[in-house]
């Protein structure tokens, strides 16, 4: 069976409602995956289709893009957070935001195949202040140099109601009276997850959009301590915010490296956060302006 979009990245957060959305515009979607039991949602989807297959390995992303109609279009929504530090990144992030776009690609070219949407993110540059932001950015130069009909959405934090930075500070402010908070005066445009696949889904029939790059943001910058506090509102939490000094964040980031489980937060995360993640200034607001959407508001998960 050949299928009309090949999703990879489709079993995480954005990838479940973009794989929806997709399906509910009629596409058909093939989704691989390392994880097929946590996929059990995804299959329940008439169109969309789990496969155990890892496409780090180049013979069988290759062998997915075999399965993908002449017509039809690759999306790749891979995005790692943490890593550890390295110049100019570390194994981790070289492998999902670099070695990956070009594996797509030279797949891509095998089975001529030229549609090609991929996530970066806000603040993505070759010369970022932070790892993520140089392995993002060197990953959109390697789509832009390659012959495909590419499109790049570069977005700044996306909520949900499964995002992981909303609901991180919500179990938090649920969890302890008093919440040390660095970086308070950072800024940030979060974008609703449903507007951002909405992008994705519109631009596959709108060759307008081929060899563009869109920025993807909501309609109100937030800094850190207001998106905390929206936090603790949502969750009816008691917590106390007490902004610390930028010293205090990097020793905390720096603990939170070391501790076991998942990394809540890391020094590259600090890093990136010297840069506001906002629409730059006299840059294009595509969601608006090209796609028309009328977006949510992060007030309205509550």
């Amino acid at each position: 069976m050949k299928y009309d979009i090949l999703l990879i990245g489709g079993n995480g957060f954005v990838g479940r409602v973009l794989a929806a959305q997709l399906q509910a515009a009629g596409y058909s979607v093939l989704i691989p995956t390392g994880h097929l039991a946590a996929g059990r949602d995804l299959r329940m989807l008439p169109k969309v289709y789990l496969e155990n297959a890892d496409v780090h390995e180049f013979d069988q992303l290759q062998d997915l893009c075999s399965r993908i109609k002449p017509q039809g279009a690759v999306i790749n929504l891979v995005g790692v957070l943490h890593d550890k530090p390295a110049q100019p990144y570390g194994n981790v992030f070289k492998a999902a935001h670099v070695d990956l776009p070009k594996n797509i690609i030279t797949a891509m070219q095998m089975h001529g195949l030229k549609r090609y949407l991929h996530m970066s993110a806000l603040g993505a540059d070759s010369h970022g202040s932070s790892m993520y932001q140089r392995s993002k950015g060197d990953g959109e130069a390697a789509v832009k140099a390659s012959n495909l009909d590419w499109t790049i959405f570069r977005s700044s934090v996306i909520f949900g109601a499964q995002d992981q930075f909303i609901n991180l500070f919500a179990k938090l402010v649920k969890l302890f009276p008093v919440m040390p908070l660095a970086n308070h005066t950072a800024k940030f445009q979060p974008v609703s997850v449903d507007d951002v696949a909405t992008a994705f889904v519109m631009s596959l029939s709108m060759p307008q959009t081929n060899h563009q790059s869109y920025d993807l943001v909501g309609a109100t910058v937030y800094t850190m301590k207001e998106i905390v506090e929206l936090a603790k509102r949502k969750v009816h939490a008691s917590c106390a915010i007490i902004p610390v000094p930028a010293f205090v964040g990097y020793i905390q980031a720096l603990a939170f490296e070391f501790l076991p489980g998942p990394t809540l937060m890391s020094r590259d995360n600090i890093a990136s956060m010297q840069s506001p993640n906002i629409l730059p200034v006299g840059s294009h607001d595509a969601l608006t302006e090209t796609f028309k959407i009328s977006r949510r508001s992060l007030e309205g998960m509550q």
